[in-house]
């Protein structure tokens, strides 16, 4: 058993993921999930692989910073391989202007992300939180902790996606642009695409949808991202789970001038009470409003605008490929697993030979892989990600 183990710690606004694993052998050996983080009941899932141990522990009332605690003191230090980890990788949604790659972190790296907290106000706060826990429970690997960014694959995107149409001196002066999001996510899509297709990533053109409580919509051509939904921050582009996704700016302007809603209570109108949630009134949860989606008429629209979005964003992604498509793809908690959401979206696009078998689609749930086209039309891949693999080649390599 090789000893050039990674701990993965995947931080997010809704949920915190850790895995030991060999990202050279690509082989997990322990695997953890805490879902609904915050004052309710949480659950912690992890599996032990190398006992093939299933353990759930439910916990009321625990902080985020407990949370990780938690994890370390009771799960990851109880592991027998835990003293052969060599670096603690942590994924990130946004590096702000001057992280562009992924880096060991020290002082400026912080700084980078404390900074760019601004444009990822769900996310970069929990990654710090992770990153400074990690430091202090683990003082021998606190110069191999890695910071693994988002951001950083949709680099290659031109100017003419990544620019807005302001002054230029706003992204001269201050960085603002379009940066996307989900992009280690989406680094995976296009390793495990090619295998599947046995093509060069060089080669590779498709349309990719990562859809969860965020999501977002990437057209790749010839491996590099060329354009993506979201933008300066996460809340551009599709309608998510909280936030509202594309509006017209001229929204804000009216809830602070003529409604009176401080800028600071419309920021978080648009990026925690928006979206699904704002819809319903009452759920963000694509589960539910899937299994409502014929009994509820808040429930109805929520999806409707949802694959809505999707289908215009995938619509107008063909049109920037290069000369054809190899393959739409899903990934993601609700690309993995809603055939309805998936039937909903595609169903326009016939005329470019582009459909679902429903059969297929309807078995292709609970995190498989599988194609859903009819035969003869468009590959569709449904293609679980595995962001945790890509985090730890990136922070193997590294130290």
């Amino acid at each position: 058993m090789s000893d050039k183990l990674s701990l993965v710690l995947n931080c997010g606004s809704s949920s915190l993921k850790f895995v030991i694993i060999n990202p050279l052998l690509e082989k997990r050996y322990l695997y953890g999930n805490v879902e609904y983080l915050g004052p309710n009941k949480i659950s912690i899932n992890w599996y032990d692989y190398l006992n093939n141990k299933k353990k759930i522990k439910h916990i009321i009332k625990i902080s985020y910073k407990k949370t990780i605690n938690f994890i370390f003191n009771n799960i990851l230090k109880k592991n027998i391989l835990f003293n052969k980890i060599k670096v603690i990788a942590h994924r990130i949604v946004h590096g702000g202007y001057e992280a562009t790659k992924s880096s060991l972190i020290d002082n400026k790296i912080i700084k980078s992300i404390k900074s760019a907290i601004l444009f990822a106000p769900l996310h970069n706060p929990s990654h710090l939180l992770g990153i400074y826990e990690s430091m202090k429970i683990c003082p021998h690997l606190s110069k191999k902790n890695v910071a693994v960014f988002d951001t950083s694959f949709h680099r290659t995107m031109p100017k003419k996606s990544y620019l807005y149409g302001l002054p230029y001196k706003l992204y001269k002066n201050y960085g603002i642009r379009r940066y996307g999001a989900h992009g280690i996510s989406y680094q995976y899509i296009v390793y495990k695409t090619s295998k599947i297709f046995n093509k060069k990533i060089s080669k590779l053109k498709i349309i990719a949808c990562h859809l969860g409580n965020g999501s977002s919509v990437a057209a790749i051509n010839n491996g590099k991202i060329i354009d993506t939904s979201m933008g300066l921050t996460p809340s551009e582009g599709l309608l998510m789970g909280t936030r509202s996704g594309d509006i017209d700016i001229n929204i804000i302007f009216f809830l602070y001038e003529c409604l009176g809603i401080s800028i600071k209570n419309i920021k978080n109108l648009i990026n925690k009470q928006s979206g699904i949630l704002g819809l319903t009134e009452n759920n963000n949860d694509f589960r539910y409003i899937e299994s409502k989606y014929n009994k509820n008429k808040k429930s109805k629209i929520a999806l409707d605008i949802f694959c809505h979005r999707l289908s215009k964003y995938i619509g107008g992604y063909i049109t920037l490929i290069d000369k054809y498509l190899d393959a739409i793809v899903f990934t993601g908690g609700i690309g993995q697993n809603s055939a309805l959401m998936r039937k909903l979206s595609i169903k326009n696009f016939s005329l470019l030979n582009i459909a679902i078998d429903n059969d297929f689609n309807n078995k292709i749930i609970n995190n498989k892989i599988g194609f859903i086209n009819k035969k003869n039309t468009l590959p569709i891949l449904v293609l679980p990600t595995d962001e945790e693999l890509m985090i730890a080649k990136e922070g193997i390599n590294l130290v």
